[in-house]
């Protein structure tokens, strides 16, 4: 479609302005009275060369605590687990690289979890191997060790799920 430059003005001014193509779309209609479907807008925006702004990002709600909780004294979040009351357990947003200075199981929750997983995080083993863990839509946990064919002892693992269940419980799982 040819407009005259008057028009053409208009439609770069609008996109300066950060307005989506829908909205350039009514106001053709109702400033310039022309009926223009969709894909013609979009399609004389292209021709004008022009590349409509991004929305800014959104911020999105995380299900994590804004400010982490208070570490000294924090008593354990699950009764009857005298073994896991030991366990050091990282901040929100730790790797959770090393071991722990006792030599038992640390566990890292991340800010943002992984591609197909609702919480996500890394683990040190006691005897200093790493490995990615998860949480998938299903409440099943995985364990992606980043030594191939590593597998934690039957003592970690128990150590590790009571540690994940503490670092959850300050996340509200």
């Amino acid at each position: 479609m040819n407009l005259d430059d008057e028009k053409k003005k208009l439609v770069s001014g609008w996109i300066a302005e950060g307005l989506k193509l829908s909205d350039i779309q009514k106001r053709l209609a109702t400033e310039c009275g022309l009926q223009l479907t969709y894909m013609e807008v979009r399609l004389l925006v292209d021709d004008l060369r022009l590349v409509p702004k991004d929305p800014p990002p959104k911020v999105e709600k995380t299900l994590m605590p804004q400010s982490p909780p208070s570490r000294p004294g924090a008593p354990a979040h699950s009764p009857g687990s005298e073994q896991g009351q030991g366990l050091p357990s990282s901040r929100p947003g730790e790797t959770g690289a090393g071991s722990s200075p006792s030599g038992g199981v640390t566990v890292a929750v991340d800010n943002v979890a992984r591609p197909g997983a609702m919480v996500s995080g890394s683990v040190t083993f006691s005897d200093g191997q790493v490995a990615v863990w998860y949480l998938d839509q299903f409440g099943q946990t995985g364990i992606a060790p980043k030594q191939r064919g590593y597998k934690p002892t039957q003592a970690d693992l128990q150590s590790f799920q009571q540690a994940l269940d503490q670092e959850l419980a300050k996340y509200g799982y």
